[in-house]
C-alpha cells in the first residue's frame, strides 16, 4: 500500500519531535508522519541528563543554544512550565591557579560571542543566587568567583582547595521527557501521525527524495525526509546515498541515592574544571591492576560533574564523568563499568568533600546511559544534503536534549523556506566541502566544548 505525506520524520527522540513540534504547530504542516519501530523519547532522549546552557566556545554554538533556549522559555511560558524548566546555572570550579587564569580567559572570550556579560566578584555588582526553581528573573552571562573565601561564602560544601569558580548563567535542566510528551501531544492535536515501524529504504527518484520503505512493506511516498534517528543516523541517511561524518561515544551517568544531603537540594550543576588522581589505597591500586583497570590509576580527566536531580524531597544526586574516552558502534544493551559509581564518588569527593562519607560504603545508584554521536568538531548536521528534499537533525552529541528546540526551528525553517538565522550555514553538511573549513579541522584549532 502507498499513501503520501507532507513531511516524513525519521526517528521520534528529542530531535525528531521537535521537527515534528515546529513543522506541524508553527508551520501548519499537518500532513506530516514520524516514524520510529520503539515508542518515542526512549533510545538515548530519556537517558540524557537533561541539562543546557549557552556557554560555548563558538559563536555558532552560541547562537544555536541561544535560539534553543529563547524556544524552551517559550514553550515553558505557553505550558505553564509542565517540564519543570530552571536557571540554576552551570558551576566550573577550579583548584589551580594557573588553569583558572585561562578558564577566566575563556569566559572573557564566550562573553563576546553573545553568552552574556562577565561579573567579578569581588566587584562592583553583588553577587545573585539563582532562583531555586523557573527560569524568570536570574541573570545572563557568568559571575567569577575568585579565592577560595568567596567560593565558599556563597557554596560552603564546596572544598577549601578550590582558588575560583565561574557560575554560568542561562544555564540549568529541565525534564526531557515532559517536553517531548508536551510537544509530540501538541503536534497531534494538529495532525502529526506517529508510524511504529522500521524504515528499511528512503526512495530516490532521479535527484529528488520519493518516499521511504517501511518494515511492514508500506511505501510512504514523499518528497521531504528528516533524518532525526539518533545514533542510526548514518545507516538511514546510507539509504538515500549520503555518507554522513558521525561516530559514537559510549557515555554512562549514575543517580546516587544521596540520602546524607551533603549537595544541597538549591544546588547548580557542579563541575570540576581539573584533572585529578583517586586516592586509592595501595592494596586497592594492586587489585585495579590485577583487574585490568590501569585507566583508574593515572590522572583522570577533569569535568566530574553533577546535579541534583528530582524536587525539593526527592534524595537523587546525578553524576557523570567521561574518563572511557569509547568510540564504538552503537549497541544495546550497554557495555557495563561496574566500578563506574564508585570511580564518580571519589571524583565528585574531590570538589565536595563531604560526599567522602560514602567512602565505606556507597548509596544506592542506578547506572545508565547512551550514545553521544557527533561529528569531529562536535557541530550538529542540520538542513539539507544529498538528493533534493533530505534533511538532516542529526549529530546532535551530547546536547541533544539543550539544542533539540533551536535545531527543530532552524529544520523547520530549511523545510518551508523561512528565514534562517545566520548561523544557519554553519551546521550544513556541506560545510566540509570548504577548503578553509577542513584546514580549520586538520590543524586541530576547533574546541568541542563538551563535559
Amino acid at each position: 500500500m502507498s499513501r503520501r505525506a507532507d513531511v516524513i520524520v525519521i526517528g521520534a527522540g528529542i530531535a525528531g519531535v521537535s521537527v515534528a513540534y515546529h513543522l506541524v504547530v508553527e508551520h501548519g504542516l499537518a500532513r506530516t508522519v514520524l516514524v520510529d519501530p520503539l515508542p518515542p523519547l526512549t533510545l538515548t532522549s530519556d537517558k540524557s541528563t537533561e541539562c543546557y546552557r549557552n556557554w560555548w566556545p563558538s559563536q555558532d554554538m552560541v547562537g544555536l543554544m541561544n535560539r534553543s533556549i529563547d524556544r524552551l522559555e517559550a514553550m515553558a511560558t505557553e505550558s505553564g512550565n509542565v517540564f519543570g524548566l530552571n536557571r540554576r546555572g552551570y558551576l566550573f570550579v577550579s583548584g589551580d591557579e594557573e588553569r583558572f587564569e585561562h578558564m577566566v580567559d575563556d569566559a572573557r572570550h564566550i562573553s563576546t560571542l553573545g553568552a552574556g556579560p562577565v561579573r567579578r566578584h569581588p566587584g562592583p555588582i553583588p553577587y545573585r543566587d539563582s532562583p531555586g526553581e523557573g527560569f524568570q528573573g536570574g541573570p545572563e552571562g557568568a559571575d567569577v568567583l575568585i579565592g577560595p573565601e568567596v567560593v565558599l561564602e556563597h557554596f560552603p560544601y564546596l572544598t577549601p582547595r578550590a582558588v575560583g569558580a565561574i557560575h554560568v548563567r542561562r544555564a540549568g535542566w529541565f525534564s526531557a521527557q515532559q517536553l517531548g510528551a508536551w510537544m509530540l501531544e501538541r503536534a497531534r492535536e494538529r495532525g502529526l501521525e506517529l508510524i511504529t515501524e522500521e524504515v528499511t529504504g528512503i526512495e530516490v527518484v532521479g535527484d529528488d527524495v520519493g518516499g521511504v520503505v517501511l518494515s511492514g512493506g508500506d511505501i510512504l511516498a514523499t518528497e521531504t525526509v528528516i533524518v532525526a534517528a539518533g545514533p542510526m543516523s548514518a545507516p538511514v541517511a546510507a539509504m538515500a546515498g549520503v555518507e554522513l561524518p558521525l561516530f559514537s561515544e559510549l557515555h554512562l551517568k549514575v543517580a546516587f541515592r544521596e540520602h546524607l544531603e551533603v549537595v544541597p537540594r538549591r544546588a547548580p550543576m557542579i563541575i570540576w574544571s581539573d584533572p585529578q588522581h583517586l586516592d586509592w589505597t595501595e592494596e586497592e591500586r594492586v587489585a585495579l591492576a590485577e583487574q585490568g583497570r590501569a585507566d583508574l590509576l593515572g590522572e583522570m580527566p577533569d569535568f566530574c560533574h553533577g546535579r541534583p536531580e528530582g524536587g525539593a524531597d526527592s534524595p537523587y544526586l546525578l553524576a557523570l564523568w567521561e574518563y572511557h574516552g569509547r568510540v564504538q558502534d552503537p549497541v544495546w544493551p550497554l557495555p557495563e563499568d561496574p566500578l563506574y559509581p564508585e570511580v564518580v564518588m571519589r571524583g565528585l569527593t574531590t570538589m565536595v568533600p563531604g560526599l567522602g562519607a560514602y567512602a565505606d560504603r556507597l548509596p544506592q545508584a542506578v547506572v545508565d546511559g547512551g550514545y553521544y554521536t557527533k561529528t569531529v568538531e562536535n557541530r550538529p548536521l542540520l538542513g539539507p544534503a544529498g538528493p533534493g528534499g533530505l534533511h538532516l537533525a542529526s549529530g546532535l552529541s551530547g546536547f541533544g536534549v539543550m539544542a533539540a528546540a533551536g535545531a527543530g526551528d532552524l529544520v523547520a525553517r530549511h523545510v518551508v523556506g523561512a528565514e534562517l538565522p545566520e548561523f544557519a550555514d554553519a551546521f550544513l553538511l556541506s560545510r566540509y566541502q570548504d577548503a578553509d573549513y577542513a584546514s580549520t579541522l586538520a590543524s586541530s584549532k576547533s574546541v568541542s566544548g563538551q563535559l
